[in-house]
């Protein structure tokens, strides 16, 4: 398949999406991540990183795409335009099927299916992780890998910037976390900068477009009356899912529009 120069200055295919035990951090790409939400812990990341470490295994999957193994990856988000969709079974038949924060299958299936095999989220957004399922963190704060420590073990931490799970069931081999530098790559090439961060369904298509052969995406963006919303409960307040003050959804939606023209995901609507 062709591919564009505009494809081309964004994907770089030697970054290294998940975090391991002896990975250290470039140092720009540390400086910008530790930006991103106060950090107040005294510990070094080092520390913190061996702690975990001690909890979850060094990741060992390969995560490379293969064309002879053609790893099918269903991307799904949680917009309102899921609702009604059908798209349930179309969901569940691919290889790996991606989701991320609060999502729900329970009750919805029909529209958004019930497999999941990795879940994106962040300590404010957990939930129980379904059995077979990789928890994958997207850490904001070196709090956040702390929290996946104590969630995974003692459970002492109860507070980041507000009350999160103090456990989290989740299976110890399959736990995974975004490397920060993966985190810092998918703002400065893919949303240039729009925004203070990209949103986690940006850097779970990012992901998904560095570990899988065929890539389609579901519920992301506005339904079709506008509204900004989630599929599982009713939203008040429309627009605020756009005006959040630190993504910026019509750019990441316009990178989406792109992706799906150059051929290199499938959006379905």
């Amino acid at each position: 398949m062709d591919t564009s120069d505009w494809f081309r200055q964004r994907f770089d295919p030697h970054q290294c999406p998940v975090l391991n035990h002896t990975h250290i951090l470039d140092p720009q790409a540390l400086r910008w991540w530790l930006g991103l939400q106060h950090n107040t812990d005294k510990q070094t990341l080092e520390e913190v990183m061996s702690q975990l470490f001690q909890v979850i295994p060094p990741p060992s999957l390969d995560l490379q795409p293969l064309p002879s193994r053609c790893r099918s990856c269903a991307v799904v988000g949680n917009s309102g335009n899921l609702r009604h969709s059908g798209h349930g079974k179309m969901i569940d038949s691919h290889t790996s099927v991606i989701r991320m924060n609060k999502a729900v299958t329970s009750g919805f299936e029909e529209d958004v299916g019930n497999r999941t095999t990795h879940h994106f989220l962040y300590p404010e957004s957990a939930v129980d992780i379904v059995d077979g399922a990789s928890l994958v963190l997207l850490p904001f704060k070196v709090k956040d890998l702390q929290w996946l420590t104590s969630a995974l073990s003692t459970g002492h931490i109860t507070m980041t910037y507000m009350r999160v799970k103090e456990r989290i069931k989740a299976d110890l081999e399959k736990v995974l976390v975004v490397n920060p530098e993966f985190f810092k790559y998918c703002h400065e090439h893919w949303t240039e900068g729009h925004g203070r961060y990209p949103s986690t369904g940006l850097v779970a298509l990012i992901y998904a477009l560095h570990t899988c052969d065929q890539l389609s995406l579901f519920g992301y963006g506005a339904d079709q009356n506008g509204n900004w919303d989630h599929y599982w409960e009713e939203n008040p307040y429309p627009g605020a899912f756009r005006k959040t003050g630190v993504h910026n959804a019509d750019y990441e939606t316009q990178i989406i529009h792109r992706l799906a023209q150059e051929h290199k995901i499938t959006l379905r609507t």
